[in-house]
């Protein structure tokens, strides 16, 4: 029942795996701008650098004064008269004395404040606002850091697809390769000058060939669904190399400046430097907890008692303003703690910035080893290609003669299409350890794209 639906199975795979072939191709910068728009991962870190700037605001309201209006209206039913002419009454909420003039059974008594705090000296609040800057250049720098992360992600899965791509038409072009030559030694079995050992290894080969095109066909597949889940919709064909480009060497030609830079100016670094900052500002922001306080305060208030009966009625007002202080003097102990808290969270913070000041050099080495071995494997593996076309021609040949048998030919055929292979793959990582490093360095902009984009044949 498997056997008839086997080609149509495998032609419904590519098909669906190449089926946007037809349209026309995006560029990297084109799928980078699908990634600016849609990239989920990057619109949560531009909604975090937005949610970060509003930190400044923040702590400099602890800094500004603070007015509040406060109110009531209150509605006295009694039965009898609770008051005599002459009494005098005392308000609860101000302290301020009203004589009736008559007794009443029905009271109303209206009352607001309004009242205003100016800090003048918070040493806890002062170190928030110092914080607060520090806390939203943070949030910038790791924008910056997400800016380079969606670089570096969407060329990675751009040339994913066209290393996914090369290796599906490379396997297609060996199966077209390997079928003539199982029909060959089919045909040279038959009128009996090819042994039937021929006809076995070509239909090994071609068997083999087709169970590498279903899995090249699931890896596409897989890396095109890869780039989609960046940009947010299904990618169209992309656009190629071109053919015989030169890679450029990184520029200085020495790993030392880009590990200098990736030691500085590397924005995983700026972030982790930042935080030592805060944790300094920490430290002090929880000794405050030892200092006094000192506000200027000011208030303004009145009173309005009316009575229904005897014809009560009374209006008093009350200004205010001074200073108020507080002196903490025992705690518990608990502020100390705190302090010696704070104290090791810097040394915590102190050792994660050297941590990642030398995963943000490892990073660069790496990535500079790996542009200039990379190039030296792209020339390596041109001669290779050169060579494995001139083997292939030569084992042909010989077969032709009956000095090469068909295991030979089938061999030199795999060899070129792995050196092709291999040569796509190793452009594809050179060109993204030159991203890498840039990124290492903290110096990787969308131009860097941009000069990528122009190496492809668009």
């Amino acid at each position: 029942m498997q056997k008839p639906l086997r080609k149509p199975f495998l032609a419904v795979l590519v098909a669906s795996a190449l089926f946007s072939l037809n349209a026309g191709a995006a560029d990297l910068i084109q799928v980078y701008q699908q990634a600016l728009a849609n990239d989920a991962t990057f619109a949560s870190a531009r909604a975090s650098a937005a949610a970060g700037r509003e930190r400044v605001p923040q702590g400099r309201a602890l800094l500004l004064p603070t007015v509040g209006i406060t109110g009531s209206s209150i509605k006295n039913d009694r039965d009898g008269s609770p008051w005599n002419e002459g009494d005098l009454i005392t308000n609860a909420t101000t302290g301020v004395q009203t004589r009736v003039a008559g007794s009443a059974s029905n009271l109303r008594t209206s009352e607001f404040t309004i009242g205003l705090t100016q800090p003048l000296f918070r040493w806890d609040r002062w170190e928030t606002y110092q914080q607060s800057k520090l806390q939203q250049s943070v949030s910038e720098a790791q924008f910056a850091q997400a800016q380079q992360d969606l670089i570096t992600r969407v060329a990675q899965a751009y040339f994913d697809v066209l290393a996914a791509q090369d290796k599906l038409e490379s396997i297609r072009a060996q199966k077209n390769a390997v079928t003539e030559q199982l029909a060959s030694a089919k045909r040279n079995f038959e009128v009996g000058t090819q042994t039937i050992t021929d006809t076995h290894e070509a239909q090994a080969a071609y068997d083999l060939v087709i169970a590498q095109e279903f899995a090249a066909v699931n890896d596409l597949d897989n890396k095109r669904n890869a780039l989609q889940a960046i940009i947010g919709t299904e990618p169209s064909s992309l656009a190629p190399l071109k053919t015989g480009i030169t890679l450029a060497a990184p520029s200085p030609a020495n790993v030392d400046p880009w590990v200098s830079s990736a030691e500085n100016q590397n924005y995983g670094v700026t972030v982790s430097q930042l935080q030592v900052e805060l944790a300094k500002r920490e430290i002090s922001k929880t000794r405050a907890g030892h200092y006094p306080t000192l506000d200027l305060v000011a208030s303004t208030s009145r009173v309005d008692t009316n009575g229904r009966i005897n014809g009560l009625s009374a209006v008093n007002k009350n200004n205010g303003i001074g200073v108020q202080f507080s002196v903490p003097i025992f705690n518990g102990f608990g502020v100390t703690s705190r302090v010696r808290e704070t104290i090791a969270l810097e040394d915590k913070a102190r050792n994660d910035l050297e941590a990642t000041r030398r995963q943000a050099a490892l990073q660069a080495r790496q990535a500079f080893l790996g542009v200039n071995s990379g190039m030296a494997q792209v020339k390596a593996l041109e001669a290779a290609e050169v060579s494995s076309q001139s083997a292939l021609e030569s084992n042909k040949l010989g077969y032709q003669v009956g000095v090469r048998i068909n295991i030979d030919v089938l061999n030199a055929q795999r060899q070129l299409y792995s050196t092709r292979t291999d040569l796509s793959r190793a452009r594809y990582d050179t060109i993204l350890n030159g991203l890498r490093l840039k990124a290492a360095s903290g110096s990787l902009r969308e131009s860097d794209l941009a000069a990528v984009n122009n190496l492809l044949d668009k």
